[in-house]
């Protein structure tokens, strides 16, 4: 049956979100995908895209085609995001720079209340899932733990850039941004963002849809195969992710020949040492407002998700 024209607004909505989330180096679409409940959805459907498409595209035509990768679905959703990263970048990069730590703290109140949402999915608890668990943590405090490098931006790297930022992008608590700014490509993405470098632009697009579809695929059939040791595995990389986007830190020194445009090699501190350290107010008061609004925020989108499953349940 078809979905009313509301729900793909909605869709575009959460796409929007998602936009907004990844432009973010330390924010991960995937987690606005998965609070807001469409992340099963996109991942199935991504994964219907592959040879067997053309298939049944010259087999039983277009609407076919469209139908079964779940088409209208991806374009409100895709068309959200690529809105917001066009249209929010530079909203956003001011915003990181007139209030980072309100903007980080905000974030840092979205990913802790994304656990909630997602340990509420997982099945069974086993020993397997708590392994992991404590995997997902690790790997996520070892990738906050990277130091910028600096890459040139060809069409190679560009290309290889995009499969690994999407790869990363899919996965709550993982930012794709945060990948790239570490591999020192971040900002010739976002200048050719702005610049509408179309060369630029199409090798890191390639590299992206074929990331996507290939990660998304391996994924789609881990949540199905593997529910409850997937879930929780994802649980793990949320909460390591939290050193990421922790919202007051401390330059500790510069990356040995990064450039001047890579972030200089950051430590987190509490913020009474911050405010000693840099001079600065460390407004702990705004920062916990923010948390406590994002974790309002995810509970109440967690609220409305579950309500509207119980009402089509019962209709």
């Amino acid at each position: 049956m078809p979905q009313p024209i509301n729900h793909y607004l909605g869709v575009a909505a959460r796409g929007l979100a998602m936009g907004a989330a990844d432009v973010v180096p330390g924010v991960s679409g995937g987690t606005i995908a998965f609070i807001t409940g469409i992340y099963q959805e996109l991942l199935d459907s991504l994964s219907r895209i592959g040879p067997h498409t053309v298939t049944v595209l010259f087999k039983q035509g277009v609407s076919a085609a469209w139908r079964q990768i779940n088409g209208t679905f991806l374009l409100a959703l895709f068309s959200g995001v690529l809105v917001s990263i066009f249209s929010l970048a530079n909203l956003i990069s001011y915003l990181l720079e007139e209030y980072p730590i309100v903007v980080w703290s905000f974030f840092f109140g979205l990913i802790l209340a994304s656990v909630v949402p997602i340990v509420r999915r997982v099945p069974r608890w086993s020993w397997q899932c708590w392994v992991a668990l404590i995997l997902g943590v690790v790997m996520a405090v070892l990738i906050s733990e990277m130091r910028p490098r600096e890459i040139p931006a060809t069409p190679y790297t560009l290309f290889f850039s995009g499969a690994l930022a999407i790869c990363a992008m899919i996965l709550p608590g993982i930012s794709g941004s945060f990948i790239l700014l570490m591999i020192g490509i971040y900002p010739k993405v976002i200048q050719a963002v702005h610049q509408l470098q179309f060369s630029a632009l199409v090798w890191f697009g390639a590299g992206a849809v074929t990331g996507l579809l290939l990660f998304s695929r391996l994924l789609s059939w881990l949540m199905h195969r593997f529910p409850s040791v997937t879930l929780t595995f994802l649980v793990g990389i949320l909460i390591g992710s939290l050193n990421i986007v922790w919202p007051w830190k401390l330059a500790v020194g510069s990356s040995s020949g990064a450039g001047e445009e890579l972030a200089p090699v950051m430590s987190n501190v509490s913020p009474g040492e911050f405010a000693a350290v840099s001079g600065e107010p460390s407004y702990w008061i705004g920062a916990l407002l923010a948390s406590l609004a994002a974790v309002f925020l995810v509970l109440a989108i967690e609220w409305m998700h579950w309500r509207h499953v119980r009402n089509v349940a019962q209709g």
